[in-house]
């Protein structure tokens, strides 16, 4: 199993989704993933032998955290789990995705606010990962997404490898060709970010 590195603001696109989030988790992520299963089967709550999988990890206010979708393959007593949630708060500090965007991370976007990812020319470049990063951080600002931009090299720097380290710049910007990118005095298409 492995959990899945996303930015805490990809919660706020996550509407209509809902998940137990449990912060503060240290160690080996599939270590608790695998535990917080068994705890839940123990109980009672994860039943016919389902359990959570395709868990996420994200970071907030210094909290290592991790979400655990609801999915509709996954077979939850959600009567159990709201008291186990509840009785083992001081030491998981579990509470509900949609608790936690609300409350912790400013509420969910809208439909129509959620930002497109702008086109960035990185094919053809040089292939380093910081020159990489450094022209995408600029496409993200130039896109008034410091905070994004700010972010992905935070999230880049702390990657484990260059494929992990490309995987972060394409959840924030479109990867284009510099083939891609129109010469002078051509017209550029609407959503391309020069």
């Amino acid at each position: 199993m492995s959990v899945k590195t996303i930015a805490a603001n990809a919660l706020r696109r996550m509407n209509g989704e809902e998940g137990l989030i449990l912060q503060g988790c240290g160690g080996d992520l599939d270590e608790w993933v695998d535990g917080i299963n068994d705890l839940l089967t123990e109980d009672g709550i994860l039943q016919d032998g389902t359990r959570f999988h395709d868990c996420s990890t994200f970071e907030h206010d210094g909290l290592t955290c991790l979400l655990f979708p609801f999915s509709d393959d996954v077979k939850i007593d959600v009567g159990k789990l709201a008291m186990w949630r509840l009785q083992t708060h001081g030491n998981f500090g579990g509470t509900w995705l949609s608790d936690y965007v609300e409350n912790r991370l400013g509420g969910f976007l809208p439909a129509e606010q959620e930002q497109q990812k702008p086109d960035c020319p990185l094919i053809g470049q040089d292939g380093n990962i910081f020159n990489l990063m450094g022209i995408a951080a600029r496409t993200l600002r130039r896109a008034g997404l410091d905070e994004q931009a700010r972010e992905m090299c935070d999230r880049i720097r702390e990657s484990g490898s260059y494929y992990q380290a490309l995987g972060v710049i394409g959840e924030y910007v479109n990867i284009t060709s510099v083939d891609d990118i129109p010469d002078e005095g051509e017209e550029v298409e609407e959503g391309m970010v020069m």
